[in-house]
């Protein structure tokens, strides 16, 4: 069984930062890419950003320069520091990552979700 935990969400005025974090446990042996989407109300699910195992990062336009996503290999986990938050960075924050065990081979794994709400 493989988990993805996210955690760090909750209420920021625009103009704040929030830190997000993920933690994959479980049967892993392997993670490969780890990233972040985020769906709004009445709307579906985009990509955020994500980080390659040798950490190269890539990030969706609307966020470019305001958030930055790292991960530390050793605890497998994934995260996304939000900087200057605006009211449309309002959403849900998942977590996403590709983990190898020899029992399942690759499997893409999601987490529960985060909220994070920007105030005006």
């Amino acid at each position: 069984q493989v988990q993805l935990v996210e955690s760090g969400g909750g209420l920021v005025q625009a103009g704040g930062s929030l830190r997000l974090s993920c933690v994959a446990s479980g049967s892993i042996f392997k993670i490969n890419a780890m990233g972040w989407y985020r769906q709004a109300p009445g709307k579906q699910r985009e990509w955020v950003a994500t980080i390659t195992s040798g950490g190269s990062t890539n990030y969706a336009d609307s966020v470019k320069g305001r958030f930055s996503i790292s991960r530390d290999n050793t605890k497998n986990t994934v995260y996304l520091q939000t900087n200057n938050v605006k009211p449309e960075d309002t959403a849900v924050y998942y977590c996403n990552a590709d983990t190898y065990h020899i029992s399942t081979g690759w499997r893409e794994r999601w987490g529960q979700g985060t909220q994070v709400t920007v105030s005006s």
